[in-house]
């Protein structure tokens, strides 16, 4: 009869650990996102160290002021990368705690919700970082309107109207 009782209580303890897991999955999802982001950044970064020993003064200063975007932008990233993992370190204490709980009919309750709450937490400050990262990567790429519609319109008037056959 024991063994009945402790499988019918590891059940339970998989049943409620699954939701974290499903969550601690969608973290390490974004997790990837973040350091597929964070690398490309660090591989621009590289490559603009490696022209800025052949450009010239002009052009120098420009890549350095692009380059200390990239550093901020890196160091915006990396933050949110650090709080995306501690959100997954608070998920597996989560899980952890629930399954020492069913174990040693240990009431686990509070200390479940306050490391859902900080998980919840470091993942909303996590996502704000990464956030105000994009913002500021496609701020850097606004283009001049006025000096693209003109071209688009150079185009069209040296190919003529589109769609004419």
């Amino acid at each position: 009869m024991e063994t009945e009782s402790m499988f019918a209580t590891v059940g339970q303890a998989v049943q409620l650990s699954l939701a974290p897991v499903f969550l601690l999955s969608g973290v390490g999802a974004m997790l990837a996102v973040m350091t597929n982001r964070l690398t490309r950044i660090v591989d621009r970064g590289r490559a603009i160290e490696s022209r800025l020993e052949q450009a010239s003064p002009a052009e120098a200063a420009r890549l350095r002021r692009e380059l200390s975007g990239l550093v901020l932008r890196m160091r915006i990233t990396s933050r949110a990368i650090a709080l995306c993992t501690i959100t997954a370190l608070f998920v597996c204490a989560l899980v952890i705690t629930m399954f020492i709980g069913a174990f040693l009919k240990y009431r686990a309750a509070i200390a479940v919700a306050l490391l859902f709450v900080a998980a919840m937490a470091t993942f909303f400050v996590g996502l704000l970082y990464f956030l105000r990262e994009v913002f500021m990567a496609t701020a850097s790429l606004r283009f001049d309107e006025l000096r693209l519609a003109r071209a688009t319109a150079a185009m069209e008037s040296e190919d003529g109207p589109r769609g004419a056959a």
